[in-house]
């Protein structure tokens, strides 16, 4: 027999709490499906920290647990990335997250589709929900992204009237979110050896927002440009007479 969200209630109703785990209660570590998908969720992450974007009061994290009460029983789902603007407290190590309780909803959930059985998209309002239900109908997530990175393929929806509705990107393949005033999209290239499709922001102008190693590299070439400009001064001035050691001061 399958058990039901309290079958003894309207089909379309959902008595949602938001309670405290009890203390012993042990989080399921869900297995992570390949090597690839924390290195997709770190990297998302990581562009956002280094522009000084993240804010001690957000919570944003990779294969953690959403927690909801739904008609007295528990649900949990472990979104591969999650973000949400405020949180009451800072925990470090924190593995599980109650909405409302600890605070705000998450802005956005992303999924990165699984080569298993498609249970990004799954409605299932029986016990264990579908994570589209629990996303959708539970959480009331206001983004949820299922991403496929092996062919770039970026479904981005939004909650409206209380239902996920698929956006179309921009002209530059792009989705704004407009709470975070950036662009979220795809861009193709390498990082950490592992070549292929990636989530990527970029702010209001179109700027991409640089992962570590290519800040790096950007300031490994402003170095460059400026000791370039330097010599070409130096030579400048010594086709003048002018000895660049024994410059005249002003005062």
């Amino acid at each position: 027999m399958i058990t039901q969200f309290n079958e003894s209630k309207a089909s379309n109703q959902l008595i949602i709490t938001w309670e405290a785990l009890p203390k012993d209660f042990q989080l399921e570590d869900e297995p992570v499906e390949n090597t690839g998908q924390p290195i997709l969720a770190g990297a998302l992450r990581e562009s956002l920290e280094i522009s000084g974007f993240i804010q001690p009061q957000m919570l944003i994290a990779s294969n953690f647990g959403l927690c909801a009460t739904v008609n007295g029983q528990l649900a949990i789902k472990a979104p591969d990335w999650v973000y949400v603007p405020t949180a009451k407290e800072v925990i470090s190590n924190r593995k599980s997250y109650t909405p409302i309780l600890e605070g705000e909803i998450p802005l956005i959930v992303v999924e990165f589709l699984s080569d298993t059985d498609g249970g990004e998209y799954s409605v299932k309002r029986t016990y264990p929900p579908g994570r589209w239900f629990f996303y959708e109908q539970i959480l009331q997530v206001p983004i949820y992204i299922i991403f496929e990175p092996n062919c770039g393929l970026l479904e981005y929806y939004q909650l409206e009237n209380g239902r996920y509705e698929l956006k179309l990107a921009d002209e530059n393949d792009r989705h704004f979110v407009d709470a975070m005033g950036l662009f979220l999209g795809t861009w193709q290239g390498t990082k950490e050896a592992h070549t292929g499709y990636w989530l990527r922001w970029w702010d209001k102008d179109g700027n991409l927002l640089p992962w570590a190693v290519e800040k790096i590299e950007q300031e490994r070439q402003r170095a460059e440009q400026e000791r370039q400009q330097k010599e070409r001064l130096i030579a400048y001035l010594q086709s003048q007479g002018i000895d660049p050691n024994n410059l005249p001061t002003f005062e």
